[in-house]
């Protein structure tokens, strides 16, 4: 399999679950990867376990320098960046009168200052051909109860792919949004049953999707195949946002 063969990736937030198995799966088609990660240990282990040369560097997604310095530890090797996929976020319940100006600060720092300051730093270094996904949720589209910060982020995050689309277009560099449904990670596998049992109500395939199912889509929006998707929202989310 080579739909990535000498693509220069770069992985933002690649240390478990959906960027964990998007990095595994591009550097499977030929890419040579690059994975953040806060913690050092999780992220060697992972680069480790995707073999084919994959590099862990220890990065907070939401800190200018750090961001900064793991465009440039890949631009130094390389002098170039293919595809940057930004998949790091924060995800917490807190409803209208329970939310804080801190609560809110810590996602919007993550989910949307940290894709900024990514695409900041690394489309100075990217060719022609180039693309970016960033991955999105179905719950910028829908109304999720206890979750409306963290909507309005990836709500937010489809805004700006569609302008920076607009911006970039004309250096020949694609930028989409990715918008996985319910997916079976770490963090779900938490979930009491309850919850687990109505949010599956609310999906017409009945079941939590696999990051590898995530990963394949992001393959597809990483690679050539889809070489006229500029600006687009792709949901994988078993019908959920979409019936």
């Amino acid at each position: 399999m080579s739909r990535m063969k000498d693509k220069v990736t770069l992985v933002i937030g690649g240390a478990s679950g959906i960027g964990a198995a998007i990095a595994e799966r591009v550097a499977a088609e030929g890419a040579t990867v690059y994975l953040t990660g806060r913690r050092k240990a999780e992220i060697d282990a992972v680069a480790t376990r995707i073999g084919h040369g994959a590099c862990g560097i220890v990065a907070d997604a939401s800190d200018p320098a750090d961001i900064e310095r793991a465009v440039a530890a890949v631009v130094a090797e390389h002098r170039r960046i293919d595809t940057l996929i930004f998949n790091a976020a924060v995800s917490e319940g807190a409803d209208l009168l329970s939310s804080t100006a801190d609560f809110f600060d810590r996602h919007f720092a993550l989910n949307v200052r940290g894709p900024l300051l990514a695409m900041r730093a690394a489309t100075p270094h990217m060719p022609a051909g180039s693309a970016a996904v960033l991955v999105g949720s179905t719950a910028s589209q829908m109304a999720v109860p206890h979750y409306g910060t963290y909507a309005a982020t990836k709500a937010a995050l489809r805004s700006y792919v569609r302008t920076w689309t607009a911006e970039l277009a004309p250096r020949g560099i694609r930028v989409n949004v990715l918008s996985p449904g319910p997916t079976n990670t770490k963090k779900t596998a938490d979930v009491p049953d309850d919850i687990r049992a109505a949010i599956l109500s609310r999906v017409p395939l009945g079941r939590l999707a696999s990051p590898a199912e995530i990963a394949g889509a992001a393959l597809f929006l990483a690679s050539d195949e889809s070489s006229y998707m500029a600006g687009s929202d792709l949901h994988i989310d078993g019908g959920m946002a979409q019936v």
